[in-house]
């Protein structure tokens, strides 16, 4: 029944809140509150002026108010372009009235970050992240008075941010720890929040949640589980996984507490009602069914664009063949698959490198390349990170481990799955094993990896100092660190190697991973 609700894609669940009472409104006249969400944008732009301008609408009427529950700054050509700056600069435009952060704010690094969140003059909370001296970071409440009613949002992170995703940004490049997300306490400071917040006089409490759904069974931290195990909470405004859900879930007192999450890419915008008696409901809306939109902030993207443009227009390679990372289905393949866009990938980094073998996680390559005139947005698309390649000497045995990890939820995906070049294997879904591992040779044969021989393996950095390829490779012997992204070593590849342009070679995944039953 639960994963029915949350894969509706419109839907309205309805409560009643634990402080409902009938109250005196301001002189305005009755109103109710009514809170517009966002998560997991990830640099699409075309939802800003609508949500404003579906906030505007409702203002004459309304106390109005837009969240915000993370991932904003990174997954796209203005994000990457600017580092960030972009997203920002819209982002003040509409004016949010609290926003949290996700794991990718960090992407460009946590100084980036808190340089960033400094200028976009909207509050800031999350209740569990802390610098190493032990102070947060940012507030872990902030409360907004509508009429007579204060309302309380409250932040939260996925500790998997410091554990697996963006491990990288919370040490300094000597390795000592610089940041904390509390894996072990968050539950209690989430409670302690809302206890707090209560203290202070909030009539209902938020979440702004980046915690996600349980996608798998291993899955620690999610927030339906937090759900269950605090009270106080009216509201969670959910993000990370990309879902669509709109459902209750009962926290430790029994208590019904609204769930919502709006997708990814403002494919839905969240719809928060709180009636002056105290009823809550949530609607998600498709943001192409909008037609409100804000004026200025349509402006702020316009600019933005004007730049992107300028900046990413250029042509930089031409290709006979769509480069595929999803299958027909928009199934992301590159994540339990071979596919051909990895493949050229793996390819640049280990030509450039001169390493036995390249490999890239099915994380880092991200969309489709329709044929056609390719233009360095297109990269940017495919190949978002700011990951520079290096070479590294590692183990037979430390690449086989790579390979068996990556594999670990087969038939399902993971963002570790390995794509390689100068390499062959073949991986079992019913038993999650990997087999036959060949390396490719001099004389272009394949031959056995030897557990116990010393190769050269061409990689990303978030791979080696980071947390990519689940961490095997931190501590192997580092021979070349480029300081080149790996996009654009894709690109150089194309233009000197491939002479300007992908040609049928490319056409096909090249048989490296062949996955069976």
């Amino acid at each position: 029944m639960f994963l029915a609700l949350a894969l509706c894609f419109v839907s309205v669940a309805t409560l009643r809140s634990h402080n409902d009472c009938s109250i005196a409104m301001p002189t305005e006249g009755d109103r109710s509150i009514v809170v517009f969400f966002e998560n997991d944008v990830h640099c699409e732009l075309k939802g800003y002026a609508k949500m404003a301008g579906l906030r505007d609408a409702v203002r004459d009427t309304a106390y109005a108010a837009i969240v915000s529950s993370g991932d904003y700054l990174q997954g796209g050509v203005v994000g990457a372009i600017s580092k960030g700056q972009y997203i920002i600069d819209i982002m003040k435009s509409v004016g949010y009235d609290a926003v949290t952060i996700g794991n990718h704010e960090f992407d460009y690094l946590t100084p980036r970050m808190r340089q960033l969140l400094a200028d976009l003059n909207a509050p800031l909370t999350c209740c569990n992240l802390y610098d190493i001296l032990g102070n947060l970071v940012y507030r872990p409440y902030t409360i907004s008075t509508y009429g007579n009613k204060r309302v309380a949002f409250i932040g939260v992170l996925t500790p998997d941010t410091q554990y697996l995703s963006e491990s990288y940004a919370f040490y300094s490049s000597s390795g000592a720890q610089l940041y904390d997300t509390r894996c072990d306490t968050y539950v209690q400071l989430v409670q302690q929040a809302v206890n707090d917040a209560r203290h202070d006089g909030a009539d209902y409490v938020i979440l702004l949640s980046h915690l996600g759904e349980r996608q798998e069974p291993q899955d620690r931290y999610t927030s339906t589980d937090l759900i269950v195990a605090t009270s106080g909470i009216d509201v969670v405004l959910d993000g990370h996984t990309h879902s669509v859900i709109n459902t209750t879930v009962n926290n430790s007192q029994g208590k019904p507490v609204l769930l919502c999450q709006t997708g990814t890419q403002f494919a839905n915008i969240g719809k928060l009602v709180i009636s002056r008696d105290g009823n809550m409901t949530a609607t998600i809306i498709p943001t192409d069914q909008v037609n409100h939109v804000s004026d200025a902030v349509a402006a702020a993207v316009t600019a933005v664009d004007d730049k992107v443009n300028e900046e990413a227009a250029r042509v930089v390679f031409r290709s006979d063949v769509p480069l595929l990372v999803n299958d027909e289905n928009g199934n992301r393949m590159v994540r339990n698959a071979e596919t051909n866009a990895a493949d050229i990938v793996a390819d640049a980094m280990r030509h450039f490198m001169q390493a036995d073998i390249g490999v890239i996680n099915g994380g880092a390559v991200r969309v489709d390349l329709p044929a056609g005139d390719i233009r360095y947005r297109d990269v940017i698309n495919l190949l978002p990170f700011d990951n520079n390649v290096c070479k590294i000497e590692a183990l037979g045995s430390t690449i086989l481990q790579a390979l068996q990890l990556g594999i670990k939820n087969l038939p399902g995906e993971s963002g570790e799955f390995v794509q390689v070049s100068g390499l062959k294997y073949t991986a079992s879904s019913a038993t999650r094993t990997v087999s036959d591992v060949l390396v490719l040779q001099a004389d272009g044969t394949y031959a056995p990896i030897e557990p116990d021989r010393h190769y050269t393996v061409a990689l990303s950095d978030y791979c080696v100092t980071e947390g990519g390829l689940n961490g095997v490779f931190k501590g192997c012997k580092m021979l070349v660190v480029s300081h080149v992204l790996y996009r654009d070593y894709f690109t150089d590849y194309v233009q000197k190697v491939l002479g300007g342009n992908i040609g049928n070679d490319y056409a096909a995944p090249q048989g490296r991973i062949t996955i069976v039953e």
